[in-house]
């Protein structure tokens, strides 16, 4: 749910029977190729730092993609795999890879989703269909690795690329890649038990996608084993357009039993299988887990079911696990990618203890040497380690909690931190394995994103994806009404800054009176007010004449923990206060229409919008739900237990986080929008809302989409469902 923003992040979709010729000018262009220009997905480095690799979607359907490269020393830019080649008709996707790629965001991509370079850089892994293929660079050729009527998913080449592994019917594989022989190394996955796969929440909610890891020398694979026996089963009804599906689904709602689990390490070559250590406590989470270079030790973060201790343990090949490091809050722990390993043995750690997320360097013992970063601010992730010249880089937010830059820094002597990216804006970026150079895809508020390719010290090489608006590109018609963000801050109650940002109007006016667009989200791990490229729906109302408002509320992403965990057991209460002190701003304003402020919000977004409603009817004219969790009760074990606790020990606060009992307050337009197949937020959380709506007697619209998940997908439905918000506003609101 908290990722939701980020699949609509470039998404624009509008059309109103009040649009004046300029917008039907946008809605042509809509059907067209991105109004963002190219984007490149899963942009990566070789090994030996020689090529970028990319997906890229094909001029005629931007949602299939192909393999590229661009070869550095060459200068050149090539397609490597043509996903026509090898596709033979439509992809047919099992139940298992379609619930994977939802969870990954990635339910409308098609062709190559997904690739894996080999450690001597010489060949590229890629799924396709269900099967395997490879492609070698020099030979310039694809060859398949399977062929079987089963699904193959999670593929990875070993690290010396003698093997690629797999996970087939819920155990694990590997295939020799020169001979092409299989070896099945577990036998006994199957109904509720799998093999080296991720658990549903593991995928949904702690940013673990696989269930099985190489050891460096690739004689061991360390894998889990999940048991969804005590996951009580849940009817889930997927409700399409001509029918309907009753999903039996094993769902671990808040409160109720996860999923139980073991870790093995398995030989390769004998087969032989060590079961770990875990202490016998079935009622944790196993977030990570990482071999130590030597491939004798294998590391794994051991979350509490609380979530307020997290264990970095360390298990040897017979399975006897010691702890090295043991955090402790009082809230709870964010999970991080950020336990870096150096060849001696020390290894980079990330921390939040301090309030703030931080690295430090450990011994192999868990002895502390030093901290590494400080200060109120936050590290966002490592993104690469030069041993040889003891560098550390990372990218943070110390120059401004809106803006994302790389920095770095010497591990040895902990020097001040030095910044590499320059220009101001947010920079994703991605690093090869010596840090010797990095991707640096970036953008601010008037800028589309552009790929370019860096020497480690910032000096741009060449430009990957340069996107410039210019005569050529699908933007430029419209580009010079393209309207500024101005940014600016308020506080909240006890003192905590807010950041927020507007748009005005086009032809903006300051002796009239213009209704306000509050766009909001309000979730934790997401983050609306940045200096990034945004949310093309923003542009179109503030040109269909409103002000277009954000704030980003105590809760929200990347303040530390102190401005986090305010909503501890008690979500939607301070995000809510915090949305207020923004409209109470917006409406202090002369040239504000102070009735005519309205609210819209997508997942989190939806509840913060049903919560304004109930909560404070009388300071918005209007609000739009999509997609809403309505109580929190209907929601997963990892997510929801980590903000609130369970229903058990919370009860009090899970009543008054649910949207139901202040429903009799809602006195203004409401509209609410669900996929009808939604299986993160289930329809049910609206279909609930509706029935205490209809006994209230509150009037209400509503629009559900059939078949449609959780980001109701589809170039068609995305459409739709954003002229229906457009709409919506422009008909109540604008005069």
């Amino acid at each position: 749910m908290n990722l939701i923003c980020l699949l609509l992040i470039f998404i624009m979709t509008f059309q109103t029977e009040h649009v004046n010729a300029e917008a039907l000018t946008l809605e042509r262009i809509f059907a067209s190729p991105d109004l963002s220009g190219p984007s490149l997905r899963a942009l990566k480095m070789s090994p030996d730092g020689s090529r970028v690799t990319f997906l890229q979607g094909k001029t005629e359907n931007k949602d299939q993609y192909d393999l590229w490269e661009y070869h550095i020393a060459e200068q050149q830019k090539r397609l490597l795999v043509d996903s026509n080649d090898i596709l033979d008709g439509e992809e047919v996707l099992s139940a298992e890879e379609k619930a994977r790629r939802e969870r990954q965001r990635l339910a409308s991509v098609k062709g190559i989703i997904d690739y894996a370079w080999s450690e001597g850089g010489d060949s590229l892994l890629f799924p396709l269909n269900g099967d395997l293929y490879v492609y070698q660079l020099v030979s310039k050729q694809t060859k398949q690795l399977t062929a079987s009527e089963a699904f193959e998913t999670d593929a990875k080449f070993s690290p010396k690329a003698n093997y690629v592994s797999f996970i087939r019917e819920q155990d694990v594989f590997v295939v020799n890649t020169q001979t092409g022989e299989e070896k099945q190394l577990s036998s006994d996955g199957e109904g509720l038990i799998k093999n080296g796969m991720a658990e549903f929440v593991a995928q949904e909610e702690m940013g673990r996608d696989t269930g099985y890891w190489w050891s460096p020398d690739e004689q061991y694979i360390a894998y889990l084993q999940i048991d969804e026996s005590p996951v009580a089963i849940t009817k889930r009804y997927e409700i399409n357009a001509d029918d309907i599906e009753v999903i039996e689904q094993r769902y671990p709602y808040t409160g109720e039993a996860n999923v139980t689990i073991k870790m093995a390490i398995v030989n390769v070559s004998s087969g032989d299988t060590q079961w770990v250590d875990l202490d016998n406590n079935q009622d944790i989470y196993i977030a990570r887990v990482r071999w130590l270079p030597d491939s004798k030790q294998v590391s794994y973060q051991l979350q509490s079911r609380d979530q307020k201790k997290l264990n970095l343990n360390f298990a040897d090949l017979t399975g006897k696990s010691r702890n090295i490091i043991e955090e402790s809050s009082d809230t709870w722990i964010n999970l991080h990618h950020d336990l870096k390993f150096l060849k001696d043995g020390r290894f980079v750690w990330a921390s939040e203890r301090n309030g703030f997320k931080h690295l430090y360097l450990y011994a192999n013992d868990g002895q502390l040497i030093k901290q590494l970063t400080d200060g109120e601010w936050v590290v966002d992730a490592v993104e690469g380690i030069d041993e040889a010249k003891q560098l550390l880089y990372f990218t943070g937010s110390l120059t401004s909690p809106l803006e994302r830059h790389l920095y770095r820094i010497n591990f040895e002597r902990v020097s001040t931190a030095e910044k590499i990216t320059q220009r101001q804006g947010f920079h994703a970026i991605t690093m090869d394995k010596s840090a010797g150079y990095y991707i640096d895809q970036w953008s601010d508020r008037n800028h589309p994103p552009q790929t370019s390719l860096h020497q480690a010290n910032g000096k741009r090489l060449v430009w990957l994806n340069e996107n410039k608006v210019d005569e050529a590109h699908p933007y430029f018609p419209y580009a010079s009404e393209h309207l500024d963000n101005e940014f600016g801050m308020l506080q909240a109650e006890d003192g905590q800054d807010l950041y927020y940002r507007m748009i005005k109007p086009k032809g903006f006016n300051a002796d009239q009176k213009y209704p306000v667009f509050q766009y909001v989200y309000g979730g934790p791990h997401v983050q609306y007010v940045t200096k990034s490229w945004g949310r093309w729906i923003e542009q179109y109302m503030a040109q269909q004449g409103f002000i277009v408002f954000v704030i980003d509320n105590r809760g929200s992403y990347r303040r530390g923990m102190k401005f986090e965990s305010v909503i501890h057991k008690q979500m939607g209460t301070p995000e809510l206060a915090d949305q207020l002190v923004g409209t109470n701003f917006i409406k202090s304003l002369p040239y504000v229409d102070a009735e005519k402020v309205g609210i819209f919000g997508w997942s989190y977004g939806g509840f913060m919008t049903l919560k304004a409603l109930t909560n404070a009817p009388d300071d918005y004219a209007l609000g739009v739900s999509v997609a809403p969790v309505t109580d929190f009760a209907l929601y997963d074990t990892h997510y929801t237990e980590r903000y609130m606790s369970t229903p058990q020990l919370n009860p009090g606060g899970y009543r008054k986080t649910a949207t139901f009992d202040n429903a009799k307050n809602i006195s203004k337009p409401l509209l609410l929008i669900h996929g009808m197949a939604d299986d993160n937020v289930l329809f049910l959380n609206s279909t609930k809302m509706i029935k205490v709506l209809q006994d209230e007697g509150i009037l209400f619209d509503t629009m559900i989409y059939p078949g449609g998940k959780h980001g109701i997908s589809g170039s068609k439905s995305q459409f739709h469902v954003y002229s229906t918000i457009a709409h919506y506003f422009i008909k109540h609101l604008k005069p």
